[in-house]
């Protein structure tokens, strides 16, 4: 499937985008030891202060709101893995411990989703919140009604109501129109408006079910400028963005479709509608960064993590309300709290640095993936994250074997197959790709994954026919 045995040497070099930086890699998926970084800094990871937390406060409600909010939608699972990555049982023991130690060091803001964690977020999140004071945290979840048979105001009204159960509450703190954008108009009117479901949203948020009323935006602007144009009508208490230091003036070179986050926290602050911010690592790959950029950025903070710099950045801004974080390890709840307990504003010379660092980062022409596996499963079985998280990793490492006359070529060349077959199952690789086109339209970066498959494809078939072009 998609082999073209007659590509061009100048099409094939066009394809993958020539002057990568050259590092060493292993042969587990291209990851050199520069990847590996934030795990060796865990290894002399300190302690987080208690009673430090930076707060922000609704203007609604009044409430202060912890800046570092939990993502629980990368849960552990009994198998040391996350949810999302593992078919085993969440782990419901380390998710209180997790859920313990957050609370003890100040986070009270928790966010979950029916759909997160294959269905499970919501269950495990209601068992380890119950075991503390209603009054002591803020519980986010969404009305995911992605299917067609969750778009009748009934369905939607009991999967609201489910979330209820599940988060053994009688109210929701904070409750989202969930991924807004995705589908553009029409779907977004077919999900909430036709059905009169978000009419119904705004009655429960009257009744005091719901406290505080908003979305998380992915994609088509129309939808985002549409919803900010009703903002007198429905009073949005708060909505969700990507923001990051890629995404605040690069989003749209990432990907075509995707709207910078300057302008979408402009549009917010505007309104004063508070921002809670998703995708502060976008997808965890600033703090997987090549290592070169890494080392700057130990040797302006040697005392603190890469990630650091990522959260520290997108918690800056004052309009934000909380940034959110999917943490599955304690490594990573204690580092991300040691970013927020005091948060560290960023300087203007800081904001600099890092407006070089991202230039740098856009240079590199990854597949916008952030592993978020909306897309899955494929009816045909392939490995859609995997195997877009394989290439960026290699691309990132500067070990992505291009041209047959780059330095060690051969090793890369070997080093990429021997990964992506440790990373991906040969029988979930892109070739199995029929470009069914059903995972489209789930992307929340919008990224034409029927394509960047087959051009991964033709790309791995060459590197498999000929050592050399």
């Amino acid at each position: 499937m998609g082999k073209n045995n007659n590509i061009n040497r100048r099409r094939f070099l066009k394809l993958l985008g020539a002057g990568s930086v050259v590092t060493a890699a292993t042969f587990s998926g291209c990851k050199p030891k520069a990847m590996e970084a934030p795990e060796e800094e865990y290894k002399h990871q300190v302690e987080p202060p208690k009673g430090k937390m930076t707060y922000r406060r609704n203007p609604k409600t009044n409430e202060d709101v912890s800046l570092l909010g939990y993502g629980m939608m990368r849960l552990p699972t009994t198998d040391g893995a996350a949810a999302r990555e593992s078919d085993a049982p969440i782990d419901q023991e380390q998710v209180n411990r997790l859920v313990d130690y957050a609370i003890e060091h100040g986070v009270n803001y928790f966010d979950t989703s029916p759909a997160y964690c294959k269905g499970m977020s919501e269950h495990a999140t209601g068992i380890a919140l119950s075991r503390h004071p209603r009054n002591s945290y803020y519980i986010a979840t969404k009305l995911s009604n992605f299917s067609e048979d969750t778009w009748s105001k009934q369905a939607s009204i009991e999967m609201f109501n489910n979330s209820l159960k599940e988060l053994q509450v009688d109210y929701i703190d904070y409750y989202l129109l969930h991924n807004i954008g995705m589908g553009g108009m029409e779907f977004f009117e077919t999900r909430y408006e036709n059905n009169g479901i978000l009419d119904w949203l705004v009655e429960q948020r009257k009744a005091g079910r719901i406290r505080n009323l908003g979305f998380s935006y992915h994609g088509d602007i129309e939808v985002f400028d549409y919803l900010l144009s009703m903002h007198d009508e429905y009073h949005w208490d708060f909505v969700q963005i990507e923001l990051n230091y890629l995404d605040w003036h690069y989003a749209d070179e990432i990907n075509p479709r995707n709207v910078d986050a300057e302008y979408l926290y402009g549009e917010l602050q505007k309104r004063g509608i508070p921002s809670v911010i998703m995708e502060p690592l976008l997808g965890g790959r600033l703090s997987n960064v090549p290592q070169y950029i890494a080392a700057r950025m130990k040797g302006r903070d040697p005392e603190h993590s890469v990630a650091s710099w990522a959260f520290r950045y997108a918690g800056s801004p004052e309009g934000v309300l909380t940034v959110l974080s999917g943490m599955t390890y304690m490594e990573h709840l204690k580092d991300n709290l040691l970013s927020y307990s005091p948060l560290r504003p960023v300087s203007e010379d800081d904001k600099s640095f890092l407006e070089q660092v991202a230039k740098e980062l856009v240079n590199m022409e990854t597949i916008p993936c952030n592993d978020c596996k909306y897309c899955m499963p494929c009816p045909y079985g392939v490995d859609i994250p995997g195997i877009f998280v394989h290439y960026n990793k290699c691309k990132n490492a500067g070990s992505l074997p291009v041209d047959p006359e780059q330095e060690d070529y051969a090793r890369y060349r070997r080093e990429y197959l021997i990964g992506l077959d440790r990373s991906v199952p040969r029988i979930r690789q892109a070739n199995h790709c029929i470009a069914c086109g059903q995972c489209k339209p789930h992307c929340p970066q919008n990224i034409d994954i029927p394509r960047e498959l087959h051009q991964i494809d033709m790309y791995v078939e060459r590197l498999k026919q000929s050592r050399e072009l």
